[in-house]
C-alpha cells in the first residue's frame, strides 16, 4: 500500500471546515482570506479571469487575436470550367443562367470561372473575374469570354486615397 492508494472508507463523511469562528477553530481572524485587498473583502471582490487588477486586459491590449473584417472583401461565387462543358454549344453564360443551373446562389453577387476542368464546346461566357488557365481554356475550345464590370458599393466608395477623378471614373465604370 502506497500513499496514493489512500481513501476514506465508505460511507464516511469529513465535516466541513467551519471559518471565522474564533483563533482555536483555526480558520478565526480572517478566515483564510489573507489580510486585506480584493480577496478579503464582499460578493463580488473577485472579477473573474478577464479582470487584471484595472489593468487593461489582454483581450483588449491584443485586437489582432480576435482577427479583423476586411470592409474592401470581395466574395466571389466559384464555377468551374468542368460544370460549363454540360451546357450546349453556342451558350451565352450569363449569372442569370448559373442562378438558374443551381450553380450560384445569387445573380447579384460577383462570379469567378475557375479553370478546373476541361471545356470542348464553343461558348460565350459574362462573368466578374476569370483565372488565367479558364480564359485560356474558352479561347482554345473557340468561345469568348467578357468581364462584366463590379459595381463601386459599401466600403469601396469611400476609399480616401483616390482622387476626385478615379473615383468618378469608377461611378461611371458601375452605373453603365
Amino acid at each position: 500500500m502506497k500513499l496514493h492508494d489512500l481513501q476514506p472508507n465508505k460511507g464516511s463523511h469529513k465535516k466541513r471546515t467551519r471559518v471565522g469562528r474564533g483563533i482555536s477553530a483555526g480558520k478565526g481572524k480572517t478566515a483564510g482570506r489573507g489580510t486585506k485587498g480584493a480577496g478579503a473583502r464582499g460578493r463580488h471582490a473577485r472579477k473573474g479571469p478577464y479582470f487584471e487588477g484595472g489593468q487593461l486586459p489582454l483581450v483588449r491590449r491584443l485586437p489582432f487575436k480576435r482577427g479583423f473584417t476586411n470592409l474592401f472583401r470581395i466574395e466571389f461565387q466559384e464555377v468551374k470550367i468542368a460544370q460549363l462543358d454540360l451546357l450546349a454549344a453556342g451558350t451565352v453564360v450569363t449569372p442569370a443562367l448559373l442562378k438558374a443551373q443551381g450553380w450560384i446562389r445569387d445573380e447579384q453577387n460577383p462570379v469567378v470561372i475557375l479553370g478546373n476542368g476541361d471545356l470542348t464546346k464553343a461558348l460565350t461566357v459574362q462573368a466578374h473575374r476569370f483565372t488565367k488557365s479558364a480564359q485560356e481554356k474558352i479561347a482554345k475550345a473557340g468561345g469568348t469570354t467578357a468581364i462584366i464590370t463590379l459595381p463601386v458599393t459599401g466600403a469601396r466608395l469611400t476609399i480616401k486615397r483616390l482622387s476626385r477623378a478615379k473615383l468618378a471614373k469608377l461611378m461611371a465604370q458601375s452605373q453603365s
